[in-house]
């Protein structure tokens, strides 16, 4: 393929786009009917031409007629790129417009979370303040039509594709609604649709604020700034920092708001390649100021610039990191755009945190399907010790180790199976049905709703026993709760009433005396410093 422009970007693509590949055909080394390589241009001329032969048989006698795009952008791209590392991906030209959007943080549409239910496409809830939202579209709703398209045999890719489109052109929509007789039709104009990456910030407590960044895109460190400001950033007393899930992004963005909480010209983080000389990130602008303790929550899907984030507080000793060891990837991709729109992520070095370690977990002794689905979560390299700066041990090979561990209970059969059968979704949209979706500030489900949700759930064919709804009522009303708040106000004050309940956020209030004290001792340990080099002098 064919470089269309030398204009690239760094980025630490998000840990899991490689997924979606991941199942694709691998042309691993010992393909039969291609030479070992020997070395140089010779060499991969050679390789090239048994490569060009292959294809050719290929497309020449397969059973049935042969895709190029497929052969191509879904095999023999990505089949030599996993003979490298998880991380390095192409993108065919959806893939790579989706990637974009994500990094940009905006797209152009209706604005809601669409999903597949029982052969259909329905809506899974509206964006608040978007055309969707206003126009009164509700989780559940089942989507018939766009425009005049019918959506009968069109995947949930396609139909979102049909709801894009340039800002201000007109789209109607046509679902069906439980509990109304006749399909519904909404007529929307398209419009800019943020995907904001700091999606949550409000007052936990008195003093006591609660941030979570969902990824880290072009506009995140200012979004964070926005929202320390609107909160009023001097009354902070504590902050609880929420990486859980994060799965990464645009590094330059993970050093800008790691350097929000340091000191001017502490170094957040480095990284080098066999192309790459060191380079190291520093933050830009003195913390001085904003010298509030910090409790960072992670877990194991917390990925690449969230590590670069976490790792940073951790090292220099400004953050007390609560939850799970994070997901240990130290690769840094360079995305290059290539021709008819393509692009590939190809990883280009290895980064490491200011202490000078490499979180990147090993990939090499396993399949990519155990790499990725992180079940050894005490792994780390021994050999990779070093200090935070008031010397404390950490260590690299297994990404961040928390200073505290929290790990959430697991599941019953009975949560479960709720889930699987998404039965707090289905029946928020039955009781809803065809009336208004209103509910007072501060409501929660009483008896008589949870009587009807009982009945529902006994006719609906879920499996269960009384004493498994007995024994899991209080967790069954939470969720819910949670439900029905994303249909009579937004999924944005849903997510704020499931956060103040989260054990793990109540957790992080209470480690907050922790935090201080690390930041108390880190403190001191860096006046008995400069004393003694002032000695020295």
């Amino acid at each position: 393929m064919r470089m269309v422009s030398n204009r690239r970007f760094v980025v630490l693509v998000p840990a899991f786009i490689a997924m979606c590949s991941l199942f694709g055909a691998l042309l691993g080394p010992g393909a039969r009917g291609v030479k070992a390589a020997n070395t140089g241009e010779e060499s991969l001329s050679g390789n090239l031409k048994s490569f060009t032969a292959v294809y050719q048989l290929v497309e020449q006698n397969f059973a049935t007629k042969l895709d190029p795009d497929k052969a191509i952008y879904k095999g023999a791209v990505p089949g030599m790129l996993r003979t490298l590392d998880p991380h390095s991906n192409f993108f065919d030209p959806r893939d790579y417009q989706l990637l974009r959007e994500d990094q940009r943080g905006h797209y152009y549409g209706v604005g809601m979370q669409v999903g597949p239910r029982a052969g259909k496409t329905i809506v899974i809830n509206p964006f608040v303040g978007t055309p969707a939202y206003k126009a009164g579209l509700r989780p559940g709703d089942v989507i018939l039509k766009v425009n005049d398209k019918g959506t009968d045999g069109l995947t949930t890719s396609e139909i979102a594709d049909l709801l894009k489109g340039p800002k201000g052109t007109p789209v109607q929509v046509t679902v069906a609604r439980e509990g109304v007789d006749k399909p519904i039709a909404f007529n929307m104009l398209r419009d800019e649709i943020p995907r904001n990456s700091v999606e949550e910030a409000f007052w936990l407590r008195p003093g006591i604020g609660y941030i979570n960044i969902k990824q880290f895109n072009e506009n995140t460190s200012r979004e964070m700034e926005d929202e320390l400001k609107k909160l009023g950033e001097a009354n902070i007393k504590g902050l609880v920092l929420d990486l859980r899930g994060n799965p990464g992004g645009l590094l330059n963005e993970g050093v800008e708001v790691a350097g929000h909480f340091l000191k001017k010209g502490e170094v957040v983080v480095s990284h080098r390649g066999r192309s790459t000389p060191e380079k190291p990130y520093v933050a830009r602008r003195s913390g001085g100021g904003k010298d509030y303790p910090v409790v960072v929550l992670v877990n194991r899907y917390s990925a690449s610039a969230a590590e670069i984030v976490a790792g940073a507080l951790q090292d220099h000793d400004r953050g007390w990191i609560l939850g799970e060891n994070t997901f240990g990837k130290g690769l840094v991709q360079t995305v290059y755009p290539l021709s008819e729109n393509t692009g590939l992520a190809l990883t280009t070095a290895h980064y490491y945190t200011p202490s000078g370690r490499l979180i990147q977990r090993d990939y090499q002794n396993i399949s990519f399907l155990d790499y990725y689905t992180h079940k050894n979560l005490e792994q780390k390299n021994e050999k990779d010790v070093k200090m935070t700066d008031s010397g404390r041990t950490v260590y690299g090979g297994g990404g961040i180790s928390p200073d505290e561990k929290f790990v959430p209970e697991k599941l019953n059969p009975f949560q479960i199976e709720m889930l699987r059968k998404f039965a707090f979704f289905n029946f928020t949209a039955k009781y809803f049905g065809g009336k208004d979706a209103k509910l007072p500030q501060g409501w929660a489900p009483d008896e008589k709703v949870m009587d009807e949700f009982h009945q529902y759930l006994l006719k609906s064919g879920v499996q269960f026993t009384e004493a498994d709804f007995t024994a899991n009522y209080k967790w069954a009303r939470q969720q819910l709760k949670r439900e029905m708040y994303i249909t009579a106000f937004s999924v944005n004050e849903s997510q704020k009433v499931t956060i103040e309940e989260d054990p793990m956020v109540l957790k992080a209030i209470e480690a907050m005396p922790k935090a201080k004290s690390l930041l108390d001792n880190a403190k001191k340990m860096l006046v008995q410093r400069l004393n003694r080099q002032g000695v020295g002098n």
